[in-house]
């Protein structure tokens, strides 16, 4: 079966019920939505840098970094990674254009 990003959702989930000593995830959990967002916050720094610089290699790794740190945020936030997919699916049905203009500060 191939990796998604469900089953790296799934994973932090049952991080979720490690102890912090033992897992880096239950970590950042047990410190909460504050410090979870400051994380990503810094990974989406690094991972711009990564474009910017043009390295290829950084960017896969800190894009990977960035994605595992908003799952993590998300689930320390209470918003299901289903939730972000279903909002992604709906944006879909329609031009980017026609979404961006129908949003309230469009």
């Amino acid at each position: 079966m191939p990796f998604t990003l469900d089953t790296l959702d799934e994973t932090i989930a049952a991080r979720q019920n490690a102890t912090a000593d033992k897992s880096y995830t239950k970590s950042l959990l047990d410190k909460g939505a504050v410090h979870c967002a400051r994380k990503f916050g810094e990974e989406a720094v690094e991972t711009i840098i990564s474009a910017v610089e043009g390295d290829r290699a950084a960017l896969v790794k800190e894009a990977g970094d960035l994605l595992f740190h908003l799952l993590v945020l998300l689930r320390a936030s209470g918003a299901p990674l289903a939730d972000v997919m279903a909002e992604l699916e709906a944006r879909s049905r329609q031009s980017g254009h026609a979404e961006k203009a129908a949003r309230p500060n469009g």
